[in-house]
């Protein structure tokens, strides 16, 4: 492939496609006295399950590439990625944004309700709040971080505990200073959830400040949600 535009620059670079699933289609041919239709099996290009362009740049790092993989996208299920390609991440700020964004949903969503009592909401509110951080500043600063998204001393040992762990088992190198990228936030903002569902009845959206929402029971053991509003809209 000729004239890839990659940072500004056109280079050249090698398309490296894999199918794994065939569909059957109808050929149609035109004839003196009609059409004729044939059942033919084979691959839809409108459905790609692997792919990846190899630039021709940067070839003293490995050169640069851009990869898909539509059938394994569980971290289990790498063999396109680790095992075929042995592609991994480009030290830039897109990859630093979107990786610490990654380990921050992990341990909000998973390790503090193992080390805290926080409720669904509380949960929200730092998914909310560490979004907010990377859309409100240009670099990152990990100290920082912490203290406007966590703020309690003990949440913070256990982040920096889960953090660590997580560079380790993962093998990541990040840095605790960089610039944000903004594309990075974007995706990864799609994907940090401020829905609270209820049952199958209500479903409560959390976008700013958790204390306009309090939580209790009623003597008879139901639970409920109290909201606090200046507008209705």
């Amino acid at each position: 492939m000729k004239d890839c535009q990659v940072d500004d620059e056109l280079v050249n670079g090698i398309a490296i496609f894999k199918s794994e699933n065939k569909e059957t289609i109808l050929k149609v041919d035109s004839t003196s006295t009609g059409f004729n239709l044939t059942d033919v099996v084979g691959l839809n290009i409108n459905k790609l399950d692997k792919g990846c362009l190899i630039f021709d740049t940067q070839k003293e790092d490995g050169f640069i590439v851009s990869l898909v993989d539509n059938t394994n996208k569980i971290s289990e299920a790498q063999y396109w990625k680790d095992d075929f390609l042995s592609v991994r991440p480009k030290k830039d700020e897109y990859h630093q944004t979107n990786q610490f964004l990654g380990i921050t949903k992990q341990f909000v969503t998973k390790q503090l309700t193992e080390d805290f009592e926080v409720s669904k909401a509380d949960q929200i509110d730092f998914l909310n709040k560490s979004v907010d951080y990377f859309k409100k500043h240009d670099t990152f600063d990990k100290t920082e971080f912490e203290e406007e998204v966590f703020g309690d001393s003990n949440v913070i040992e256990s982040f920096r505990k889960f953090d660590n762990g997580y560079r380790q088992d993962n093998e990541l190198e990040l840095s605790d200073n960089f610039q944000i990228s903004s594309q990075a936030v974007k995706k990864q903002s799609r994907i940090f959830k401020s829905v609270l569902k209820l049952d199958r009845n209500f479903d409560i959206y959390i976008h700013g400040d958790k204390n306009l929402i309090e939580k209790g029971i009623e003597k008879d053991g139901r639970k409920y949600y109290k909201i606090y509003y200046e507008e209705e809209k």
